[in-house]
Formats: C-alpha cells, sequence, structure tokens
C-alpha cells in the first residue's frame, strides 16, 4: 500500500481517497478492497488531523489481504504520516 497525504490549514474533516488498479483484480476484488479500505479509514478518522487528505494506492497484494491485514497497513501508513508531521 502507498499512501500520500496533504495537510491544508481548512477547518474540515479529513478525506481519503483511494486509488485501486486492474492490477488489482477484476471489479467485484477491486469494489471489496475498496470497500474494506473505507472502513477502515472511518474508523481511523479521529487519528487523522483536521484538512487532511489521504489517497491510498491500493497494490494488487491487497486483493489477497484480510481485513485485518488492511487495517493494519493503514495504521502503519497513518502513524507514519502523523510522526513526519510532529518532526
Amino acid at each position: 500500500m502507498i499512501t500520500s497525504v496533504m495537510t491544508t490549514d481548512e477547518r474540515r474533516v479529513p478525506r481519503f481517497g483511494f486509488i485501486i488498479s486492474k492490477q488489482v483484480g477484476g471489479a467485484v476484488v477491486r469494489n471489496t478492497v475498496r470497500r474494506r479500505l473505507k472502513a477502515v479509514c472511518a474508523e481511523a478518522l479521529d487519528r487523522v488531523p483536521e484538512g487532511t487528505d489521504v489517497v491510498i494506492r491500493a497494490l494488487p497484494a491487497s486483493a489477497s489481504a484480510t481485513y485485518d491485514e488492511l487495517r493494519s497497513d493503514v495504521h502503519r501508513c497513518l502513524r507514519r504520516l502523523t510522526s513526519a508531521d510532529a518532526s
């Protein structure tokens, strides 16, 4: 999973975007991965600062990842992003 982030001074809830190419799998697989990522990001909303835009690019391994594995990957990426902001 590859994550990009952009922070702004806007006072709004964080936004998440997803890039899931055909390399991940067929439409059913891509939609399953997208739904899982949306659910994980909804859980993590309070951990992301206001005005932040997060883009997550799912890699082909995401197709066979469980929900818990995806959650672990997203949380790891968000920890890296928030620790980079603190530096």
